[in-house]
Parts: C-alpha cells; structure tokens; sequence
C-alpha cells in the first residue's frame, strides 16, 4: 500500500533526523531515545535499530557518547549527545523536509 510505504520511508529508515531532534533538546541513553521516538512521533523502532543509527550518527561525529554512573547501584549508561555536525545535519535534513512539503 502506498501509504504504508511512505510512512516507513518518512519513520524507521530516516530515524536519524528523529534521533538527532530528541538529542538536541537534552542527553539521552539510548532506550530513553527508543522510548521518546515512541512518545513524541508516535512511532515504534524496533530497539535494535536505535542502538544501529546511534553507533553510525557517533561513527560519523554527529554525536558523541559518556559512560554516566546511575544511582541506585543500577549499571552505567552511556549517554549520547550531539556535536556541531549532527547540529548542521539536524537543520540541513529539516530544511529539505520543509523544502519537499512546500513543494507539494
């Protein structure tokens, strides 16, 4: 079905624009970014592929990552932030999104 497609194609296989907006606004370990896709866009990621498209966002230097100690005796979580690049990148892929909608 078209519709489903384009879906897809506008969620899970550009997960980086949504991944790069969440961190942003504030450091994130990689469920709570899982979690906040869920909440903010209303759509699921498989888990896996969030922990994938953070690794190659932090490959390509548009975030980077902190092992924080928790309380509670709870282990470590890394924490992922985002650098100058993923900022650019941010605005250059919303500037094309604003781009292709004003189109239509």
């Amino acid at each position: 079905m078209p519709l489903e497609r384009l879906k897809k194609k506008l969620t899970t296989q550009v997960l980086w624009i949504y991944i790069l907006s969440l961190l942003s606004e504030k450091p994130m370990y990689a469920y709570e970014v899982k979690e906040q896709i869920e909440k903010n866009f209303s759509f699921a990621p498989a888990r896996i592929t969030s922990y994938i498209v953070l690794y190659n966002l932090e490959k390509g230097g548009y975030v980077t990552s902190e092992w924080m100690e928790t309380e509670n005796g709870r282990p470590s979580r890394k924490y992922y932030e985002i650098t100058e690049s993923g900022v650019d990148l941010l605005k250059q892929g919303k500037d094309f999104i604003n781009l292709v909608v004003s189109k239509l």
